[in-house]
């Protein structure tokens, strides 16, 4: 299970992603979209060395091996503006890479080189409203031919919507506004990690 950072800071926040790590926590991603590169080294100098490696970095790429981490997503958009060559290049210097795609077709396309990309929105997103899905899932995954790549459900992943999902023939979730629009974020991880495992 995956849990994206909220894109603008809240209140505790190192602390609460100290929490869910705790809580066996597998990999976070690491998307501040209004952070400049000063306030990504903060904010990433504040997380303790253990848990560094289980970041992934959707910005600021450079500053992976300063901290340690082995793991960068790719936006839509830097995908594309990104040469099949740097890309290898990251792999080469034996990075986990990841993406993010909105159908079939572009992920059927992806370049082996990344290892999971981030499908959605599957449901009603919580974080966005009115950010809705228009796609059938089931008929969509029924066309998957790629198995190189893992496939991740994101976009109003609910504890109880875990099951479904994986059903559709999703490889796992990714979790944002299940946990950080929560009056208790760790409890709901918690939640949603049993439903997880009880698959």
């Amino acid at each position: 299970m995956i849990v994206i950072t909220n894109p603008t800071p809240i209140e505790n926040e190192i602390n609460l992603i100290h929490q869910l790590f705790k809580e066996e926590l597998q990999l976070f991603h690491v998307r501040k979209p209004d952070f400049s590169a000063a306030e990504m080294k903060l904010f990433l100098s504040k997380i303790e060395m253990e848990f560094l490696s289980k970041l992934v970095l959707h910005q600021y790429h450079e500053l992976a091996e300063d901290f340690g981490i082995t793991r960068i997503h790719f936006t839509k958009k830097t995908r594309i503006e990104t040469s099949e060559e740097n890309l290898k290049k990251w792999k080469e210097r034996e990075f986990k890479l990841s993406t993010s795609i909105h159908n079939m077709a572009d992920f059927e396309k992806l370049s082996d080189v990344f290892d999971y990309a981030f499908f959605g929105p599957v449901f009603e997103s919580i974080s966005k409203p009115n950010y809705i899905s228009n796609l059938d899932f089931k008929k969509e995954l029924e066309q998957r031919k790629n198995n190189k790549t893992s496939l991740i459900a994101v976009g109003g992943i609910t504890s109880d919507k875990i099951k479904t999902t994986l059903k559709y023939g999703f490889d796992d979730v990714a979790l944002l506004g299940t946990i950080w629009n929560s009056n208790n974020p760790i409890e709901n991880f918690k939640l949603c990690q049993k439903t997880d495992l009880s698959y």
